[in-house]
Order: structure tokens, then C-alpha cells, then sequence
């Protein structure tokens, strides 16, 4: 079989079956419509029976081609040995969804269901998308010893922690989804993987690791009819476990990013929640919900992404949805990230925000920097903090408004041209600061020639200036100089 993916995988680059190849070759027009699931563009674009755009019919787009027109060198009687193709009156179909994926390897998963296909096995292993590149953007970038991969599905983080981790575990509970997490790491020439079957951390039990990272099933439902994203536990129980128990599998120093879902429920606020699930870990604690969506356009999300708009038990479902979702006073269902670090600290920080703007990509290049400033924001005292040399963090700009001709600005606003390109207004002081901190010289004299200048009393600046400058420390417009 390896044999059989290497001479595939050969075959695949020569031909140009590559994340740019294929946007290329479809153009813009197709390439947009077959974001959204629509393929018609995709197939005009591909019919021309170029090596190509056979592949693509074949591999993304699910269609059957001609045995005959199909390229040379594509070895269709030992693929379909593999389960791979069928091949039936001169016509080739695939049984697997074969996708480039943007670190150059490849994914193989269940054929992506459209409108109008059968319904999805329960074991559907489900392809690379939104989330899945989510979580890979967020993971540190940073080189560790031990990886784990917990709920691989098809396989997709491990193509991104391969070259980073000197070893890595990757679970699933589904049998399928680690046959098919094989073949891509195959495919994609990456070997040493130990791939285990459980569910959760079981399959990992007593054993630590530097990285872990999860994509977990984690759309909250009443039931769990599909294993790639519901794990059949109640509401987001699965998520609020998966946080509590991951600090007992991190080594010291170790981080752990997931994506998870939770319930907003009537009378409670979401933060509190969340932050619950982070308290008492031990570890420093990240959490930001990026999206919210009401229960009606959750529940419309998940029956399209499983194609079961348009079917007859489409309003049986939706109905049913809706009502467990009233039962539990849900008001509305949250989306975002977590960050789990074992800093080995006695006193963990946890910080829980609504965070919806377009971030620097990947967020993996400065997380490590981010929960660093979370984290020492909280445990400077007053006194360290006067005696610190700050500086203002590169590519902050300051912007001022206010009608023309006047004195003074009406607003003051720091805003970030990288990372997570935070802006916030700011009051005449800190504008102050940030324009002469460089991280030359201790924050308390420079709080003292800002006092004089503005006609305050330096002792009382200096009295108010920490509870002042904590939050900007910990979003990242300022940050303490060591050099």
C-alpha cells in the first residue's frame, strides 16, 4: 500500500493536484462557487478531459470520469484493489474525498455529501475545513517534544505538527476516521505516527506530552447521531471535560489548544461558564469566543452541513432541535478557541473575551506572547510594575479625533497593525506613555515628568497609574523590556 501512495503521491504533484494547481486551474469564478459546495462551476471548468481536471472531477469533485481519459500513469486496478476507485463499465468513481491541503501534503476523508446524496454513515469521516484550518492557525508554532493530536478525524493536524514534534499520538474514537487518518499521512509521505483508538484522553491514559491540540466533536446537539461531531454527551459536557481533564496530560511547560462550543443559557453569563470549565486546572487559561449564533441558525448549520436540508425528515429534525434547545433556556450557542498552559505557576491566570475581528494569521506565530502578557499583567505588583521599563509593542499606531481647531482630542485611540490588531481608547496619560516608552527607563519617572507637564500630583498618578496600565499590558500594547 505505501508503495501504491508514493507512486500516487508522485503522480499528484506532477500533475499539479496542489492547493494552487487546482484554484488555478478551476479560476476564480469556480473556485468561489465550489466554496460554497456548489460544483456546476467546478464542472464546466474541468470537463475538457486535461490531466488535471480529471483528477480534480475524480479526487474533490466526486464525479465519475472515463477510464479511458483518466492519466497515464494513475493505476486505477490497484487503487481499486485499495477501495479507493471503482471501476465499472469503463468508468472510474471515487469512494474517498482526495484533497491537497495547504502544507503541501494531501487528505484523505469520506466523499464531502452535497444535496440530493444518500444520508451519512453514523462512522462519516468528515474532510478538512473551516475548523480544522482554525486550529492549525492557532497552534503555537514553537518546537516541541511530544505531540498529541486528540480526535484526528482524517488526519489533518498531524500534517501540520509533522517537522515540529519529535513524536507524535493521534486518537479518534472512530476506527474509519485512523484507517483514513493513514492513508493521508501516507500520502503525504509522513511517517512514525502512533495512532491509538478511544475516546477523549482514555487511549492516553498516564502519559504527558508538550503540544496537545484538538478539533473534538463538539456541535452540542440531543442526541449524537454522527461520531465526527457529536460526542453523545450532554449539551457541552464533552467540551467542559475535555478542558478539565487535559491539564493531567501536559507536561510542565506544556500547552493545549482546542476549539470548542458552548451554551448560552437564559439568566447565565457565557463568560461565567466558560471561565468555570478554566477554573481550578492549575493552569493559565485562555478562552476566546469568536462567533455566536442563535439556536435556529445553529441547529440550520449543522442539518446543511450533514445535507439534510430538503430531506423529508428535514423539519422532524430542526423541530426537534429547536424544542431540546428551549427546554434548556438556550438563547444562543458560542464558538471559539481555548488555551490551556502548564506554566507551573501557584497563582494560574484565566482570561474569558468576545473577540470577533479579523485577526494576523497564524495566531500560532504569537500565542505564546499573548498568554505572556495575560499572565504577567496579573502577577506584577504595583511596585514592580512602577519599577519596570516598558515599552510600546511594535506596529501600534495612536490616532486622535476631535473637531478642528480644538486644543485637545476628543478621543485618543491605540490600535494594533498586527497580532490581534486590538485597538482601545486610551486616556492623555497613557497616550503619553506610549509615545516616550521605549524600555530605557522605569515607568515611575516617567509618570513623574508626566505629572508635571499636566499639573498632577505625581503621587497620585503613580497611585492609579497600574490599575490604568495592567489591561493594556495584557492585550499587548505595551510590554515589559528585559533587554
Amino acid at each position: 500500500m505505501n508503495d501504491l501512495l508514493d507512486r500516487l503521491r508522485e503522480l499528484l504533484l506532477d500533475t499539479g493536484y496542489t492547493i494552487d494547481g487546482v484554484r488555478e486551474r478551476l479560476g476564480d469564478v469556480a473556485a468561489t462557487a465550489l466554496s460554497r459546495e456548489e460544483t456546476v462551476p467546478a464542472l464546466r471548468a474541468t470537463g475538457q478531459g486535461d490531466p488535471l481536471g480529471t483528477l480534480i472531477r475524480l479526487w474533490w469533485l466526486g464525479a465519475p470520469v472515463e477510464a479511458r481519459g483518466a492519466p497515464a500513469g494513475l493505476p486505477l486496478e490497484e487503487l481499486a484493489a485499495a477501495g479507493l476507485v471503482t471501476v465499472e463499465g469503463g468508468r472510474v468513481a471515487s469512494t474517498v474525498h482526495l484533497q491537497p491541503w495547504e502544507t503541501g501534503g494531501y487528505l484523505v476523508s469520506d466523499r464531502k455529501v452535497r444535496p440530493g446524496d444518500p444520508a451519512l454513515r453514523p462512522d462519516h469521516v468528515v474532510g478538512a475545513g473551516g475548523a480544522s484550518a482554525n486550529l492549525a492557525q492557532l497552534a503555537s508554532r514553537r518546537p516541541v517534544g511530544r505531540a498529541l493530536d486528540l480526535g484526528t478525524g482524517c488526519g489533518v493536524q498531524v500534517l501540520h505538527l509533522n517537522g515540529r514534534a519529535e513524536e507524535i499520538t493521534a486518537t479518534d474514537v472512530n476506527p474509519r476516521a485512523l484507517e483514513l487518518a493513514r492513508l493521508s499521512w501516507a500520502l503525504s509521505g509522513i511517517t512514525g505516527v502512533e495512532a491509538r483508538r478511544g475516546s477523549m484522553f482514555d487511549p492516553v491514559e498516564g502519559e504527558r506530552f508538550d503540544l496537545v491540540v484538538s478539533n473534538p466533536p463538539f456541535v452540542i446537539s440531543p442526541a449524537g447521531r454522527f461520531t465526527y461531531r457529536e460526542s453523545g454527551l450532554s449539551a457541552d459536557d464533552f467540551c467542559r471535560d475535555l478542558v478539565r481533564r487535559a491539564p493531567g496530560h501536559l507536561a510542565p511547560g506544556g500547552t493545549c489548544h482546542l476549539l470548542a462550543n458552548w451554551l448560552h443559557v437564559d439568566g447565565e453569563d457565557w463568560r461565567d461558564r466558560v471561565g468555570g470549565w478554566l477554573a481550578g486546572t492549575g493552569c493559565d487559561g485562555w478562552a476566546v469566543q469568536r462567533d455566536v449564533q442563535d439556536p435556529a441558525e445553529y441547529v440550520e448549520l449543522w442539518l446543511r452541513d450533514a445535507a439534510e436540508q430538503g430531506t423529508p425528515r428535514y423539519r422532524e429534525l430542526y423541530d426537534d432541535w429547536l424544542g431540546w434547545f428551549e427546554s434548556e433556556n438556550v438563547t444562543g450557542i458560542g464558538f471559539g478557541w481555548i488555551t490551556l498552559h502548564d506554566s507551573g505557576s501557584l497563582d494560574p491566570v484565566v482570561r474569558v473575551e468576545e473577540y470577533g475581528l479579523p485577526v494576523e494569521l497564524p495566531v500560532g506565530g504569537y500565542v505564546d506572547e499573548v498568554l505572556g502578557a495575560i499572565t504577567t499583567a496579573h502577577r506584577l505588583t504595583d511596585a514592580q510594575l512602577l519599577g519596570a521599563r516598558l515599552a510600546v509593542a511594535e506596529g501600534v499606531l495612536e490616532e486622535r479625533t476631535g473637531p478642528p481647531g480644538a486644543e485637545d482630542p476628543a478621543r485618543i485611540v491605540l490600535r494594533q497593525t498586527g497580532g490581534l490588531r486590538r485597538s482601545t481608547r486610551v486616556g492623555t496619560v497613557e497616550a503619553a506613555l506610549a509615545g516616550v516608552c521605549d524600555g530605557d527607563y522605569p515607568l515611575a519617572p516617567l509618570l513623574d515628568a508626566i505629572a508635571e507637564l499636566i499639573g498632577e500630583d505625581p503621587d497620585d498618578l503613580r497611585a492609579k497609574a497600574p490599575a490604568v496600565l495592567r489591561p493594556l499590558i495584557a492585550e499587548g500594547f505595551f510590554h515589559i523590556s528585559t533587554g
